[in-house]
């Protein structure tokens, strides 16, 4: 496996990238046609269009929901396990001032970096991909949605 870093750290779910998507696209595409070009069944051609538009639009909307709400709670408590090894400390206490956008980017930070990091992002108010950009040892996260 390619070895991650900020530049390459993006990741794409096949199935509906690329597939999925792509078909929801091209019903969409024909059925404007249809209502364009087929003056006799407009109506039919612009449910099917709203039709697709929706079914695109909800399997997107939960896809997402469900994944990144799990995937938050994990980077949450994989950040409270690993700034209490390291620190002794609880994570909650300082965990509020933190986006999880921000906590997301800090979780690629090595042990070496976090627990400055975690304190450079609280003083200075470090965006999450300012944050990714400042980590010097990138710790790959591969098994994410």
């Amino acid at each position: 496996m390619k070895t991650q870093q900020y530049s390459n750290h993006v990741r794409y779910y096949p199935p509906h990238h690329f597939v999925f998507y792509p078909v929801i696209m091209l019903l969409l595409f024909i059925s404007i046609r249809g209502i364009w070009l087929n003056a006799a069944n407009t109506w039919l051609w612009i449910m099917v269009a709203l039709l697709t538009l929706i079914t695109g639009w909800l399997s997107f909307m939960m896809r997402q929901h469900y994944a990144l709400t799990t995937q938050n709670r994990i980077v949450r408590l994989e950040l409270r396990l690993r700034y209490y090894q390291l620190t002794q400390q609880r994570l909650e206490s300082i965990e509020d001032q933190l986006s999880i956008k921000q906590l997301a980017a800090l979780r690629f930070a090595s042990d070496e970096e976090f627990v400055s990091l975690i304190q450079r992002t609280l003083s200075e108010g470090l965006s999450p991909d300012a944050i990714k950009q400042a980590v010097k040892h990138w710790l790959p996260d591969t098994m994410r949605v």
